[in-house]
C-alpha cells in the first residue's frame, strides 16, 4: 500500500488564508474603522453636528445627482460598445477598445483637466459658449462631464471578456428564426449579461461617488453649489473640523457599504442562476 501524499500547498492553506486575512484587516478594515471612530470622537451629538450646516447636505444631493446622471450614461455606452466589439468586425475596432480603457490609464485630474482645455474660460470652445450664455466648467454640467470620464470603462470592461466568451450562436439563431433586433438584444442579450452589467454599475456607482481629483479641478470648490461629498470633506479637513470630516466620510462609507450589500444581497437570492450563468 502505497503513502499518502500530502500537498505542501495545501498543508499550508490555513498559513496563507492567515496572511490573507491580516492584509485586509490592516490596508481595509483599520482605516474603515478609524474613519467612524474618529467620526464619533465628540459622540453621536458631535456627529450630527457635522450635518446640521446646509453645505454638507447640498454635497450629498449633489453627489447622488452626478451618480444618478453619469451611471446609466455609461450602462448605456457600455452596453453599445460591447456590442459593437464582440459582434461586429470593423476598421478602427482596436482604437475603438484603446479608447476604451484609456481612462483607467489617465490621472483622474487629466481627466478634469480637458475639459477645462476645452470649455473653460480660455478654453477651445469658450468664444461659442459664450455667445450662447452656456457655462461648463464651474457646474454640475462639469462635474458630470468629468464623472463620465473617470467611469467610462466600468459597465463595457464587464461587459465585453463574457459576450466574448459567450458567442452569438444564440443570437444568430434568433436571427434565422425571424427575431428582430429588439427582440433579440431584450430576450436573449440583455439577460445572457445581467449579472456583468450589474456588477459594471455597481462598480461604476462606486466611484462615481467617491471621485475627487477630476471632480476638484473643474468644480471650482463652490460651497453649496459644486462640492462634492469628496470634496466637502477636504474643505472640513483643511480647516481642521476633523470630527465634520469624518462624520461626512461615514457617508461616503456607509453608501459604499451599502452598494456592496446590495451586491451580496443579489448574489445570495439568485446563487443558483449566477452559478448556472458562469457554467455556461
Amino acid at each position: 500500500m502505497s503513502a499518502v501524499r500530502r500537498s505542501p500547498v495545501r498543508g499550508a492553506a490555513p498559513f496563507i488564508i492567515g496572511i490573507g486575512l491580516l492584509w485586509l484587516a490592516v490596508i481595509v478594515l483599520l482605516p474603515l474603522g478609524m474613519v467612524f471612530a474618529e467620526a464619533f470622537r465628540k459622540g453621536v451629538e458631535g456627529f450630527l453636528k457635522a450635518f446640521d450646516e446646509p453645505d454638507a447636505w447640498a454635497a450629498v444631493r449633489l453627489t447622488l445627482l452626478v451618480a444618478a446622471i453619469s451611471v446609466p450614461l455609461n450602462a448605456l455606452f457600455g452596453l453599445a460598445a460591447a456590442w459593437c466589439v464582440t459582434r461586429y468586425e470593423f476598421r478602427g475596432k482596436a482604437l475603438l477598445t484603446t479608447l476604451i480603457d484609456l481612462p483607467f490609464s489617465i490621472s483622474p485630474v487629466i481627466s478634469g483637466l480637458v475639459w477645462v482645455l476645452l470649455f473653460g474660460s480660455a478654453g477651445w470652445f469658450a468664444p461659442l459658449l459664450d455667445a450662447l450664455g452656456i457655462r461648463i466648467i464651474f457646474t454640475g454640467t462639469g462635474l458630470v462631464l468629468a464623472t463620465i470620464l473617470v467611469t467610462l470603462p466600468f459597465v463595457a470592461r464587464e461587459l465585453i471578456p463574457l459576450m466574448q466568451q459567450q458567442g452569438a450562436d444564440e443570437e444568430l439563431a434568433a436571427v434565422t428564426l425571424g427575431a428582430g433586433p429588439w427582440a433579440i438584444f431584450s430576450k436573449i442579450t440583455l439577460p445572457n449579461v445581467r449579472w456583468a452589467l450589474l456588477y459594471g454599475v455597481l462598480l461604476c456607482n462606486a466611484r462615481a461617488m467617491g471621485e475627487f481629483g477630476a471632480v476638484s479641478v473643474v468644480s471650482g470648490h463652490i460651497r453649496g453649489l459644486t462640492n462634492t461629498l469628496p470634496l466637502h470633506v477636504e474643505i472640513l479637513y483643511n480647516e481642521y473640523d476633523f470630527v465634520g470630516a469624518f462624520a461626512t466620510a461615514t457617508v461616503l462609507a456607509g453608501l459604499a457599504l451599502i452598494t456592496l450589500l446590495i451586491k451580496s444581497l443579489l448574489e445570495w437570492r439568485f446563487a443558483d442562476e449566477l452559478a448556472a450563468t458562469r457554467r455556461h
